[in-house]
């Protein structure tokens, strides 16, 4: 059987969002950061073999002691912004014991448990698949360098109609400790795309983002469904 690994990828500080990965995103009565709620949701991936903390982090590393999962205590340059995004996805692999990698950032608080097992399984029964990722549709009047892209100004079309254009929202991404290495990538060659909910697809970067996250999870704590 191959070993499948969740790697949970966190740096000590936030350049746009202050200590954003570990501060409270719950409420004052039930405190919890987007680490300890991103483990809680892995736990429950019955797929999932073991969970790892890739971080520069000690409270992270507290955190992860006190979780019952395992931690790699990342050297400062992978967690430096002189570290380019093909060296630390290569670092990622070169730093996990697995056959199989899942990259799992906390910043994508709602994805459930039950879309990580619908990556997981697809990527095993993918035949010529090098990965399996989560994306979102955009439905968006894009401009490139003073020109439409992906429509025609003279024959604008409603904004459903326009060309099915996907992003990665880095929610689950599954692919091969082999390939992550030998791409620096953990998108493929022939990567397998699954849509997500628009809030499944929600990726903190901003404060605005990390507010509206904040406002939803609450609102799902008080049992009102918005998936």
């Amino acid at each position: 059987m191959k070993k499948i690994t969740a790697v949970i990828p966190i740096r000590k500080g936030s350049q746009r969002v202050k200590n954003k990965n570990l501060r409270n995103f719950g409420t004052e009565e039930s405190p919890i950061s987007l680490l300890e709620l991103k483990i809680e949701t892995l736990k429950k991936v019955s797929l999932i073999d073991e969970i790892v903390v890739n971080t520069d982090s000690e409270e992270a590393i507290e955190i992860a002691k006190r979780e019952g999962i395992k931690y790699h205590r990342r050297e400062d340059y992978y967690a430096s912004s002189a570290c380019s995004g093909s060296d630390f996805f290569e670092h990622l692999g070169k730093t996990t014991e697995t056959d199989i990698f899942i990259y799992s950032p906390v910043t994508s608080p709602f994805v459930s448990v039950e879309s990580y097992e619908k990556c997981i399984k697809l990527f095993l029964e993918g035949k010529d698949l090098d990965c399996v990722s989560t994306v979102s549709k955009v439905k968006e009047f894009l401009w490139l360098d003073g020109k439409a892209i992906n429509y025609d100004p003279k024959n604008a079309p409603n904004s459903q109609n326009l060309p099915d254009i996907v992003a990665l929202n880095f929610g689950v991404t599954v692919v091969t400790k082999e390939n992550l290495i030998k791409n620096k990538n953990i998108i493929g060659h022939n990567p397998k795309f699954v849509e997500t909910s628009d809030i499944e697809g929600i990726d903190i970067d901003t404060e605005l983002d990390f507010f509206t996250a904040q406002q939803i999870y609450k609102k799902l704590k008080e049992g009102e469904s918005l998936l």
